[in-house]
């Protein structure tokens, strides 16, 4: 029960510091229901959700790296940067993949 209460405060937390996770829940709030309209089987419901809760995940890693980093300290550090970077990598790969999959379901 402790979990789940700092779950939804991290996911809480992450909603009202975090513009770029809030512009993804956005995008999820309109695209899980149209997953569900669009995909024809259960699996492609499944992958195209998924796809979209993927971006979600790698978000909040990314929120969580960036907020850990800023933590220790705000001066310019390159290795603090690579972090950063390679974080923001992650989403960026996650949204490359959200793209792949949704493209290859729907236009299958």
């Amino acid at each position: 029960l402790m979990a789940l209460k700092n779950s939804v405060r991290g996911i809480k937390f992450a909603l009202s510091k975090h513009t770029a996770f809030k512009q993804e829940i956005f995008a999820a709030t309109i695209l899980t229901p149209l997953a569900l309209l669009l995909g024809e089987t259960g699996v492609e419901k499944a992958l195209l959700i998924s796809s979209v809760l993927l971006v979600l995940i790698v978000e909040l890693i990314n929120s969580s790296i960036e907020t850990t980093i800023d933590r220790i300290g705000l001066e310019r550090n390159d290795l603090s940067k690579h972090a950063k970077d390679m974080a923001s990598g992650a989403v960026f790969i996650s949204l490359l993949n959200l793209l792949m999959i949704w493209y290859l379901v729907i236009a299958h």
